[in-house]
């Protein structure tokens, strides 16, 4: 699949099959309001995956139907938590989610870990899902549940800062207008929850993903200004402090981040031997769309987790029939 845009959008027009037959859970959280976690049940005992979205995904999400169909084909159970406002039913508190929360999956995965003793859990995050996945790795740091096993962050978004710049010039323009349909929706049905949260004419005239973070992710969630929630919120300040085994699959040439990013993630990654940098020079952006016969894509992130997992919880998940 030439090209990084080619591969970018590869896997959301061309799809990833059906989700999983599972169900929904809403769970309350301590700050009064709920999450929702789609849950597939394995084999007792199995491993479990809990898995993160990205920007604006959700259920309909390829690459997250993606890994699930790989991890049920391989017995295991599968949690995935949809970040507030991104299920079935629109959150009841006063802010939504971003890419700096670490508390809703902290809460997730410790009520994962008390339901199912003795079950290996590994997580996958993407994009955003993968920065929040990081960060809380980083916070964490050698204090983890032992039932966590491994880790994998696709396509993360190490330096937010760097990335709501890039996002806003040349083709990349048009994930940016994408994203901003439903993020501006969104916060406009907050307010009408909430009135007075903050400015509805500047949040619906935010016209790139800067401004609306400026305008709406800042003040809803406690930060000072865009900078303040990008600077106490990328995951690239942390790397360095995990410890648990952690697979970083990204591309060179993805439209959302600036290569040099990526470089500076490397060259963190090197010197910390819990994590593997798996950064190709082309796959764009949660694509890494490959095969040798035109229209049967083989999709390389999702064996490279597979792979990487089993290492961790025993067995070639690899190899699994889906």
């Amino acid at each position: 699949m030439p090209g990084a845009h080619a591969q970018t959008l590869w896997g959301k027009l061309a799809g990833r099959g059906d989700l999983p037959r599972g169900t929904i859970e809403a769970w309350d959280t301590p700050d009064g309001d709920f999450v929702q976690i789609f849950r597939v049940a394995g084999p007792a005992r199995s491993p479990r995956l809990l898995l993160l979205h990205g920007l604006e995904g959700g259920l309909d999400s390829h690459y997250a139907r993606g890994i699930m169909q790989r991890a049920v084909g391989a017995g295991w159970s599968v949690d995935f938590l949809l970040f507030r406002g991104c299920g079935t039913e629109f959150n009841r508190a006063p802010r939504l989610y971003h890419s700096g929360e670490t508390r809703d999956l902290d809460f997730v995965l410790r009520r994962v870990v008390a339901e199912h003793a003795g079950a290996s859990i590994v997580l996958a995050g993407y994009s955003l899902g993968g920065n929040v996945l990081l960060k809380w790795l980083g916070e964490q740091g050698a204090v983890l549940p032992r039932a966590v096993r491994a880790a994998a962050a696709v396509s993360v978004p190490f330096d937010l800062s760097a990335g709501a710049r890039y996002i806003s010039h040349g083709f990349s323009r048009i994930y940016e207008r994408h994203f901003l349909r439903t993020l501006r929706m969104k916060a406009a049905r907050k307010l009408d929850q909430f009135p007075g949260l903050y400015d509805r004419g500047a949040a619906a005239r935010a016209s790139s993903i800067y401004e609306f973070d400026e305008m709406v992710t800042a003040p809803l969630h406690g930060f000072a200004g865009a900078e303040d929630y990008y600077a106490r919120s990328s995951s690239i300040r942390v790397l360095s402090n995990i410890t648990l085994p952690t697979l970083l699959l990204s591309a060179y040439d993805d439209p959302f981040l600036p290569p040099e990013s990526l470089a500076s993630a490397a060259r963190i990654a090197a010197a910390n031997p819990a994590l593997t940098a798996a950064f190709s020079r082309r796959g764009g952006h949660v694509g890494f769309v490959a095969g040798a016969i035109p229209g049967v894509p083989h999709y390389y992130s999702e064996h490279r987790l597979m792979e990487f997992f089993g290492r961790h919880v025993g067995g070639d998940a690899s190899a699994a029939r889906v």
